[in-house]
């Protein structure tokens, strides 16, 4: 990484594993290629070879575009230790085997009437990824350790909290850290809700400023402000007169999309609990109890969200392949819209090029969240410039809200437990399925245990 006297940072060296991916990897290269202050090179690894050749020709398509102005040059590696050796930044977004596996996490958990929206951060199917994920990330961790030992590493995958703990596990000097864009789609519902009862706008979601606390994809704010404005009383008022009919997003019902939602499970946890639930309605509802959002498919759509099924997400994945052969050859040229994600604005606040504030998950041994456990891994602000993350002291989250996120904890320890043993502890992962909220108190231990057994059996090999 060399630093240019014209405010720009060159030869930056990133490491993507999950090179291959036809999601996220895309992303990555359009805020790339929009941005003027950095460039370098970025090296793909992925156990899919032929994936990663092909978004190595995408990439470097796109530097000879006039429209660009981002340089970097796209290059597979054959290896994890070629990918990491002398990197400045790594970044990771996998998907830990094949929607085989995630067919299993999803909907074998539906013969016991146990229903998952999301199935890849909490409830069975999260647990259960987390358990072929995990023995990657020390991996990973362990490769960084070796490799590139003072690289900033970027996570994009999920069970976002469980793969940050297990990469500080593997090397606890690691300076990683999760990104998640949950908490910008809160600000943006926070920002059009006060455009339409301030009567004002348009409001950039940057400007509605909020104090994050939770943990990741159970995240809440106790403080959001528009330009001096408590948006507090704005958001209940809107609730108050919309409870029933929630909020639509333009152009994006939940009924003709798999992760639109009318945001009403939103709505609920702030008439119960008085903070704002900060994470899409799918991921929240994963959170609370089973008999509450997702008793049955009637129930989930009364709260008007959907059900992400793994038949949807696999028709999509056959999209975006089809995708990737049209921009392999030309056919297709990649959109230079903004998407939304802040990977690259770190990045370029990690090199020193401006200073940013962001929500971030890294453990709690700042005990930013003061009434969480310092070995969780939780999400709050931070404060990230030169070379270093500043976690911001979000204060106490309130105990009847830290009573529905210590579940999740205490299963976060036993998986990481299953994890450092033989990663086959059937007793174990029974004890965390009884303890989750979504199977707590509605089924049998032997029912459950036998979920265990063949779910295990079916996604672990």
């Amino acid at each position: 990484m060399r630093y240019d006297q014209e405010d720009k940072v060159t030869d930056i060296q990133i490491a993507y594993i999950g090179g291959g991916s036809r999601g996220w990897a895309w992303t990555f290269m359009t805020d790339l290629a929009m941005e003027s202050r950095i460039s370098g090179v970025i090296r793909l690894y992925d156990i899919d070879r032929e994936a990663a050749k092909s978004n190595e020709i995408i990439g470097n398509r796109l530097k000879h575009r006039e429209d660009v102005c981002g340089k970097w040059d796209y290059v597979v590696k054959d290896t994890l230790e070629e990918a990491l050796c002398g990197a400045d930044f790594v970044v990771i977004s996998i998907l830990p085997k094949t929607f085989e596996e995630m067919e299993v996490d999803v909907h074998m958990p539906e013969r016991l009437g146990i229903y998952q929206s999301v199935g890849d951060t909490a409830g069975p199917g999260g647990m259960m990824r987390a358990l072929r994920t995990l023995p990657m990330f020390m991996e990973f961790g362990e490769a960084v350790r070796q490799y590139c030992p003072t690289a900033w590493v970027i996570n994009y995958t999920n069970p976002m909290s469980l793969c940050v703990k297990a990469l500080y596990q593997a090397f606890p000097q690691i300076k990683a850290f999760g990104c998640c864009h949950e908490v910008f789609g809160t600000q943006k519902v926070l920002a059009a809700i006060a455009e339409r009862e301030l009567g004002c706008g348009p409001i950039d979601r940057r400007d509605i400023h909020v104090n994050v606390l939770g943990i990741n994809h159970f995240t809440w704010f106790d403080y959001a402000s528009y330009k001096g404005i408590d948006l507090f009383p704005v958001y209940k008022k809107y609730i108050d007169s919309h409870y029933e009919e929630g909020f639509e997003e333009q152009d994006n019902h939940w009924m003709n999309s798999t992760f639109a939602c009318a945001h009403r499970v939103k709505m609920d946890l702030f008439r119960r609990y008085g903070l704002i639930a900060a994470a899409g309605d799918r991921h929240l509802a994963e959170f609370m109890p089973g008999e509450e959002y997702l008793k049955d498919p009637r129930t989930v759509e009364g709260w008007k969200f959907g059900l992400t099924t793994v038949a949807w997400r696999k028709e999509d994945l056959r999209k975006r392949l089809e995708r990737s052969c049209r921009l392999v050859s030309g056919e297709e040229e990649i959109k230079l819209d903004p998407t939304g994600e802040e990977g690259i604005t770190l990045i370029k606040a990690l090199c020193g090029l401006e200073r940013v504030v962001s929500n971030v998950n890294i453990p709690n041994s700042g005990l930013q969240i003061a009434n969480l456990p310092a070995e969780a891994v939780v999400e709050t602000n931070a404060v990230f410039e030169r070379d270093v993350i500043r976690p911001v002291l979000a204060g106490n989250i309130p105990e009847q809200v830290r009573r529905l996120i210590l579940p999740h904890l205490e299963n976060h320890e036993r998986i990481m437990r299953v994890v450092m043993g033989d990663n086959k502890d059937v007793e174990l992962v029974t004890e965390a399925f009884m303890n989750d909220p979504l199977v707590r108190g509605r089924v049998g231990r032997e029912d459950v245990r036998a979920l265990v057994q063949d779910m295990m059996a079916a996604t672990l090999g």
